[in-house]
């Protein structure tokens, strides 16, 4: 390797931890108390939970046609 690609390749990295030091950090624990709080609020909005109903169900079996 040489001399000039090492040190682009270390300025690469110090521009990375540049970057990673200046990031706001959050307690995973924070995050995690964050999430479910989310979660809990938008539950009657998540069809996973709640369910789709059929008449707005864009995956339900297509009606086939009775006059053919």
């Amino acid at each position: 390797m040489s001399s000039s690609s090492s040190i682009a390749v270390m300025k690469k990295v110090v521009q990375q931890l540049r970057l990673e030091a200046g990031l706001n950090h959050v307690k995973v624990s924070q995050e995690a108390a964050d999430l479910k709080q989310f979660c809990l609020q938008n539950a009657q909005h998540d069809p996973l939970l709640t369910g789709v109903s059929s008449s707005t169900n864009p995956f339900r079996p297509q009606k086939v046609c009775s006059f053919l």
